[in-house]
C-alpha cells in the first residue's frame, strides 16, 4: 500500500505539494496531483521532517511506575516526535551488553516511534561488547564522577573508537561533582531551605567548569562531544568557541530557554531538574536559538510522590515531550523565533549530530517520518490530556498558539488531530 499526503505546505517553499510514500520511504514530491492507494488531506498545514528528540528518559526497565516505553513513545507521538534517543540511567543501568540487549527488546516491543539508545560507560571490555549492538552514543553523567574517573572513562572511549566500530560520539551531563557537593553542604547548614536553594547548590560555575573539562577530554581523546541540556551563558560561549576547532554540539531544553530560577518560587520542587534553572543573568534564553541549535527535551517524568519530598529529596526531572513544540511555535507566533529554523532545531541538526542519515529532511529516498504543524491552532495545556504517566508539568495551564496535529512514522500515522 502506498500513501499520498496532499495539500501540504513546506517550510520556505511557495504553493502546495503532494508527497508520495512507498515502503516507508519518500518516493515523490510534486506540485501536481499524485495517485495513491491511500490519500490523506493535510489541509494546507505545514509538513516538516519528523522531529527527533535526542534526550529522553523512558524509565524502562526498572522505573516503569514513572514511565515506560509504551507511554513515553505515545507521549512522543502526541508531541510531534517521530524518533527518540533514550538515556542509560534505568534499573539496571544500560551499561552492560546484557542490559542493552534487554532494553532493545523492550523498546522494539513497546515503542510506537523510532528509537535509538545511548549506552552507559563501563570497562573497556564490556563497552566493546556493547558496541556490537550499535548504541548511538555513550553517555557520561559527569556530576557523578571524580576528575580521575573522568580521565579514565574518556581514555577508554578514545581507545574504543580506535579498536572497534564505535562512532566516537560521547554525550555528557556537565556539572562538576566537587562544586555541587561543596555548595550543597553549605546550603544544608541553613535553618530552613526553600526550593530556589537547589539552584544555588548546583551553580552555573559547576556547569562551566565541567563543560571546559569535557571539551578538553574529548579533544585529547579524539572524540565527538555532545553537551546535553546546556543551560549556562558562559558554557554556551565555551561550546561555541570549541566548535570552531573540534566537533562539539549542544542542546537546549524548553525549561532552560523559557524560565529562570525565579520559577522555583512559583512551581516549587515540580520545577526541580538537573542542571537547575539558572539565575537570570547566567541563563540562556529564547534569543540564543538559531539555525544551528538543537532542542532536547530531557523528558524525565516522576510520580507526584517523587516530586513532593522537599528541596533535597524530591526527584529532579520535568516531562517535556508534549509541551515543547507548542511552546516554541508560540514563540514563532510572537515573533521571537523565525519559523524557518523549526525543522533545523527539531530534526535536521539532531539527525546530523547523531548520524541519522535517512532522517531530518524531506527529500526523495529519506525515511517517511513527518511532523505536521498547524501554526495557528490555539489552546491551553491540560496535563490530563497528555499520554505521559507524569501527572505534573510546570507548563500545565499555559496558553499556546501552534500545535503538532499529525505524526507519521515510517509512512504510518501514529497521531492525528487534523
Amino acid at each position: 500500500m502506498d500513501l499520498v499526503l496532499k495539500n501540504c505546505k513546506l517550510v520556505d517553499e511557495t504553493g502546495e505539494f503532494n508527497i508520495k510514500i512507498e515502503d516507508g520511504k519518500i518516493a515523490n514530491i510534486s506540485k501536481t496531483p499524485i495517485e495513491g492507494d491511500e490519500i490523506i488531506d493535510i489541509k494546507n498545514n505545514y509538513v516538516l521532517p519528523g522531529f527527533i528528540d535526542p534526550h529522553i528518559h523512558f524509565r524502562d526497565p526498572g522505573l516503569t511506575q514513572k514511565e515506560d516505553f509504551k507511554t513515553g513513545s505515545m507521549a512522543a507521538a502526541n508531541g510531534g516526535f517521530t524518533t527518540v534517543i533514550d538515556m542509560p540511567n534505568t534499573l539496571p543501568k544500560t551499561n552492560t551488553c546484557k542490559a542493552l540487549k534487554e532494553k532493545i527488546k523492550i523498546a522494539k516491543d513497546k515503542s510506537v516511534v523510532n528509537f535509538e539508545l545511548q549506552a552507559g560507560h563501563n570497562t573497556l571490555e564490556e563497552m566493546e561488547k556493547m558496541v556490537e549492538l550499535n548504541p548511538i552514543a555513550f553517555k557520561i553523567f559527569m556530576d557523578l564522577e571524580t576528575d580521575e574517573s573522568l580521565e579514565e572513562i574518556f581514555s577508554n572511549l578514545g581507545e574504543l573508537k580506535n579498536t572497534s566500530n564505535y562512532n566516537g560520539l560521547v554525550a555528557v551531563h556537565c556539572e562538576k561533582k566537587s562544586i555541587v557537593e561543596s555548595e550543597t553542604n553549605k546550603l544544608k547548614q541553613k535553618d530552613e531551605n526553600t526550593p530556589i536553594d537547589y539552584s544555588y547548590a548546583r551553580p552555573a560555575r559547576s556547569e562551566d567548569e565541567s563543560v571546559k573539562q569535557a571539551i578538553e577530554l574529548a579533544d585529547k581523546n579524539n572524540l565527538r562531544l555532545h553537551i546535553c541540556h546546556l543551560s549556562s551563558r558562559k558554557s554556551l560561549e565555551l561550546a561555541k568557541n570549541a566548535s570552531k576547532t573540534q566537533p562539539v554540539s549542544w542542546e537546549f531544553t524548553p525549561h532552560h530557554l523559557l524560565m529562570d530560577n525565579s520559577a522555583y518560587d512559583i512551581y516549587g520542587t515540580f520545577i526541580k531538574t538537573n542542571p537547575p534553572l539558572r539565575e537570570k543573568q547566567d541563563s540562556i534564553n529564547i534569543n540564543d536559538l538559531d539555525s544551528t541549535s538543537i532542542i532536547g527535551t530531557d523528558h524525565a517524568p516522576h510520580t507526584l510522590e517523587d516530586k513532593s519530598k522537599g528541596v533535597w529529596n524530591s526527584s529532579p526531572g520535568i516531562p517535556n515531550l508534549e509541551t515543547v513544540v507548542p511552546l516554541l511555535l508560540t514563540e514563532v507566533n510572537k515573533g521571537n523565533i523565525d519559523f524557518g529554523i523549526i525543522p533545523k532545531i527539531f530534526a535536521e541538526n539532531a539527525a546530523k549530530t547523531y548520524g541519522l542519515t535517512n532522517k531530518g529532511q524531506i527529500a526523495i529516498g529519506k525515511d517517511a517520518d513527518f511532523t505536521v504543524i498547524d501554526l495557528k491552532r490555539q489552546g491551553k495545556f491540560n496535563i490530563e490530556e497528555f499520554k505521559t504517566k507524569a501527572e505534573y508539568s510546570p507548563f500545565d495551564g499555559w496558553n499556546y498558539t501552534g500545535m503538532p496535529v499529525m505524526t507519521i512514522v515510517n509512512g504510518k500515522t501514529v497521531m492525528n488531530k487534523i
